[in-house]
């Protein structure tokens, strides 16, 4: 029975291998081989997309920057501090994006699942400035996780409608130019609010209402676009896809069609060759980034104590060479297109590599310039503006490749479930690093010297296996771009059993660094 399902997956997917010449596939009316929205269109709603994608992340630089602040105004201890933006928050978030997404998908309503989960999240952001308690508060960060966890997915997916193929690549790094910018935009916030004795408080409400006024101006300028075909539809001439089927009215048929596209969608990405290492890569890219947006700040700080811009300058490079760079891979990316779909791979895995060299240059900026700390500076802002213009031209593009891969009518949840992997991996470096330093004085030499040693391991080796992990995946990617997905019934003893027990692997690695993340918070 389970055969016989699977081999009419593999018939609706159209990605088996034998002669099928002769079958008349029926195309797929809902979906558009290129789409046709208007110029101004496109702009108002890329514009809106990413100030919608910046405000969601902007509570999070808020209660980093208002740290003690809000320790005090709300007589929290540091344990409770960290129960708020720990490890075990940030995979509750992510988890709630898969119900979300699927919903999207299945009622063809992203615009509307997007619009309310920003006027959700945006009102929350309001509840934690007016919030009193411990409680308060974090009953109101549980809900905007509810509204902002599944607004990346909803974005890419909605721009990988609304712009042709050789061009969702640019139009995807717009939306995450709002990664750099919240990160410059957010520290010069916080110094202007600091000077006026603006509270954080104020801030959150404030975040809150101007995200509330961009929620309703999606729902007003964003329209749903029709679906684009994949890029392995359109090498393939075959229109059917998990959930291309419209949606019956009957609730039982409504809940059992439902339950169809989702194993179909998981069965989907099981058959794609190259999705375990692509998103195994990812993560690893991920997670080197992740521990160096987490420690590196601090870490600089601590090494050049004597300058008290260094901050604002490093908020400035990540803003504008970051921005830039990430522009640039997506504009390479949609010039290139035409002759190879593969340039996101290399992109990220040679320009991570690249970067890894100046990541290292960074942390011994002090040391190569011979202990001079006015030369250690100069040789620190050179090195970082080079590391993250390598390294950060991918994330559009990559991100891009991914979401025209997917099937288009479950796309939104194909992605969430793509970042929902790398979450659960990425998330570990900090908490990795943060164990490797627990119990050692932060203002000793001590704290220092470990800091840098965890930099300069988990960041390069993380690029470096992100990189080799896409390099691999070109002839994998290749293979799926060309509609040649793994046929037959999966075997337990094969691809099945390898994602059964990778799943297994990632569900323990996420329960002990849950455990331990709740521990250490509570018992700090």
């Amino acid at each position: 029975m389970e055969s016989k399902q699977e081999d009419e997956d593999l018939r609706v997917y159209a990605h088996d291998t034998s002669d099928q010449s002769s079958e008349v596939v029926q195309r797929d009316t809902s979906l558009t081989t290129r789409p046709r929205v208007p110029l101004w269109r496109i702009t108002i709603s890329l514009i809106l997309l990413f100030l919608n994608y910046f405000l969601a992340q902007y509570d999070k630089f808020i209660l980093s920057y208002f740290q003690d602040d809000v320790i005090r105004s709300l007589d929290l201890s540091s344990s409770s501090y960290g129960v708020l933006s720990g490890y075990a928050t940030g995979i509750v978030y992510a988890l709630l994006a898969l119900p979300t997404a699927f919903v999207a998908d299945y009622t063809s309503a992203r615009v509307w699942v997007l619009t309310a989960a920003a006027v959700w999240w945006s009102l929350c952001a309001i509840f934690q400035g007016l919030s009193h308690n411990f409680w308060q508060i974090l009953l109101a960060r549980i809900g905007m996780g509810i509204g902002q966890a599944p607004v990346e997915a909803l974005s890419v997916s909605l721009i990988s409608d609304l712009l042709r193929q050789d061009y969702v690549f640019f139009g995807e790094s717009v939306l995450y130019v709002g990664v750099y910018i919240g990160e410059a935009v957010s520290g010069q916030i916080a110094v202007a609010f600091a000077r006026t004795g603006t509270p954080w408080n104020t801030a959150l409400v404030a975040v809150g209402i101007v995200g509330v006024v961009v929620a309703l101006l999606v729902r007003i300028f964003v329209r749903e676009p029709k679906r684009q075909i994949s890029l392995v539809m359109a090498n393939n001439d075959r229109q059917q896809h998990p959930g291309s089927a419209s949606a019956p009215t009957a609730l039982p048929v409504r809940l059992l069609t439902a339950h169809k596209n989702i194993l179909s969608t998981f069965r989907y990405l099981a058959r794609m060759r190259s999705f375990y290492l692509l998103t195994l890569s990812a993560a690893f890219r991920q997670l080197g980034g992740n521990v160096f947006g987490y420690y590196m700040p601090s870490y600089l700080s601590n090494l050049y104590p004597s300058e008290p811009s260094l901050l604002s300058r490093y908020g400035i490079i990540v803003g504008v060479v970051g921005s830039v760079a990430v522009l640039s891979g997506g504009l390479i990316t949609s010039l290139m297109w035409s002759r190879t779909k593969l340039l996101p791979l290399y992109l990220t895995a040679v320009g991570g590599m690249i970067s890894s060299i100046f990541v290292l240059l960074m942390l011994f900026s002090l040391n190569v310039s011979n202990g001079d700390p006015t030369r250690g500076v100069r040789v620190l802002y050179g090195t970082m503006s080079i590391a993250y213009l390598t390294a950060e031209l991918w994330l559009g593009a990559i991100n891009s490749l991914i979401a025209l891969l997917l099937p288009p009518h479950t796309k939104t949840f194909g992605l969430a479930i793509w970042s929902l992997i790398q979450v659960l991996i990425y998330s570990s470096g900090p908490q990795i690093v943060g164990l490797s330093l627990r119990n050692t004085d932060p203002e000793s030499s001590a704290y220092l010297e470990k800091t840098r040693i965890a930099l300069a391991v988990m960041i390069p080796v993380g690029y470096w296996l992100a990189g080799i992990g896409f390099l691999l995946a070109l002839p994998l990617v290749k293979l799926d771009i060309a509609g040649r997905f793994v046929d037959g019934r999966l075997q337990w003893s094969g691809r099945r059993g390898g994602f059964l027990a990778g799943a297994c692997v990632l569900v323990a690695l996420v329960v002990a660094l849950f455990i331990v993340s709740i521990y250490y918070s509570t018992s700090s």
